[in-house]
C-alpha cells in the first residue's frame, strides 16, 4: 500500500484530460505524495489507462465516465477518501457540470479538494451537505489570513545551497513536471534536493515547501517565496532547491516569473520551452516570443544565466525530439533535453558541477 498524506483519491477531470486544462490531473497521475490516485473521471477516455493516454506509459490508474462508475468498479478496498478537482481552466473557474459530481461526492461522505478560484466554501448548498456528512472541503487557492503571511526580509541571502528557477516560455508548458523530474533525478543520484512549489498542483502533489502565487496578496508574494525557499534550506539542508515557475514573463494573461527571480534569487535558470507552440496558451493572435528573446529578457532582468533548455514535445513525434533539441542547442548554445522522454541525468551532471 502506498504511503500518502491524505490517502486514496479519485480525480475529476471530465472533458479536460490530456488537454492543457487538465494539467492538475496530469500532475497527480504522474506523481503525488499527497494522494494514492485510484481513478480519473473523464468520459472522453473512459476504459483507458491514464498513464497510457497521457505519456504512453502504463500507470494502472483507470479512467471512468463518472463518479458512480468509479465507485462501482474500483471495489471497496480502493474506496477513495477524497474527490480531487483536477481541472485547471483559464481563470480557474469551476464548470457548472462539475458541481453535481462534487455534490454527489459529499453526499457519499468523500472529502473534496479544489485548486480552482471558485471557492467551494462560498457555496452554501455544498457546505450544508459537507457539514451533514462530516466531510472536509479544502479550497487550496484560498488566501491565508494576513497574520499567516510573510513579508520579504532579505533572509534569502542566508541560503547557501544551489538554487535553480525552472521558468517557462509560456504557461501550461510543463515547468512543474520538469521540476519534479529534476528533483527525483537528483535524489536518485544520492544528492539532497527539495522542490519549492508555487502553484496549487505542486501542493496537491505533496510539495512540503509551497506557496500559491496566483492567490497570494501581492504585497506578500515575494515574502512567501522567500519564506518557502529559506524554510526548505533551513529544515532540510539540501544540495539543491528547485523553484517551480509560474506563467512566463511575456504571457499576456499570466506574466509570472519576476517575483521568483527577484525574491527566490536563483543562482541559475532552466527554461522550459515547447518548440511547436506558436501562440501563447489560450490566446490566439498573441504570438509566442522567440526563445532567444525570452532568454535575453530573463537574463537581463535577473542578472543570472540560463544554463539549459528543457523541451516540451507537444505536437511532436518521438523522431522529431532529438533533432529539435540539437537545433535549439545550435540556436542558443545551450544544452536542450526532453526530460519527460529521456530523463534528467544530463541536467544532474550539469548542476552537480555547480554545487556549492
Amino acid at each position: 500500500m502506498k504511503t500518502t498524506i491524505d490517502g486514496k483519491a479519485v480525480v475529476y477531470c471530465d472533458g479536460a484530460f490530456n488537454t492543457p486544462n487538465g494539467k492538475t490531473a496530469h500532475g497527480l497521475v504522474r506523481f503525488t505524495e499527497r494522494y494514492e490516485v485510484v481513478g480519473v473521471i473523464d468520459g472522453n477516455y473512459a476504459g483507458q489507462d491514464a498513464g497510457l493516454v497521457l505519456d504512453g506509459k502504463k500507470s494502472s490508474i483507470p479512467i471512468f465516465s463518472d463518479l458512480e462508475e468509479t465507485l462501482a468498479q474500483i471495489g471497496p478496498e480502493n474506496k477513495p477518501k477524497s474527490l480531487v478537482i483536477g481541472l485547471a481552466p483559464d481563470g480557474g473557474r469551476l464548470p457548472v457540470e462539475a458541481k453535481e459530481t462534487i455534490k454527489k461526492a459529499l453526499e457519499l461522505g468523500l472529502n473534496v479538494d479544489s485548486g480552482l478560484h471558485d471557492f467551494l466554501y462560498n457555496d452554501d448548498e455544498l457546505m450544508v451537505i459537507a457539514k451533514k456528512n462530516n466531510c472536509r472541503v479544502r479550497d487550496v487557492r484560498r488566501t491565508p489570513e494576513r497574520d499567516q503571511l510573510h513579508f520579504f526580509t532579505g533572509k534569502i541571502e542566508e541560503v547557501d545551497c544551489l538554487k535553480i528557477a525552472l521558468l517557462g516560455t509560456d504557461s501550461a508548458i510543463g515547468k512543474r513536471t520538469t521540476a519534479w523530474i529534476l528533483v527525483h533525478a537528483f535524489r536518485k543520484a544520492g544528492l539532497k534536493a527539495e522542490m519549492v512549489g508555487t502553484g496549487q498542483t505542486a501542493w496537491m502533489q505533496g510539495a512540503k515547501y509551497s506557496m500559491i502565487m496566483d492567490s497570494c496578496i501581492n504585497d506578500f508574494v515575494s515574502g512567501e517565496i522567500e519564506h518557502a525557499v529559506h524554510s526548505a534550506w533551513k529544515n532540510e539542508s539540501p544540495d539543491l532547491i528547485v523553484i517551480e515557475g509560474q506563467g512566463s514573463l511575456m504571457n499576456p494573461a499570466y506574466p509570472g516569473g519576476f517575483e521568483i527571480l527577484a525574491a527566490g534569487r536563483p543562482d541559475f535558470v532552466i527554461l522550459q520551452h515547447a518548440p511547436k507552440r506558436i501562440e501563447y496558451d489560450g490566446f490566439p493572435g498573441y504570438v509566442l516570443h522567440p526563445v532567444k528573446d525570452q532568454i535575453n529578457a530573463i537574463e537581463t532582468i535577473s542578472g543570472k544565466k540560463i544554463i539549459a533548455i528543457t523541451v516540451n514535445h507537444e505536437d511532436m513525434t518521438k523522431e522529431e525530439i532529438l533533432p529539435t533539441c540539437e537545433n535549439i542547442n545550435q540556436e542558443t548554445g545551450l544544452p536542450a533535453v526532453d526530460v519527460l522522454v529521456y530523463g534528467a541525468d544530463e541536467l544532474v551532471e550539469l548542476l552537480r558541477a555547480r554545487l556549492k
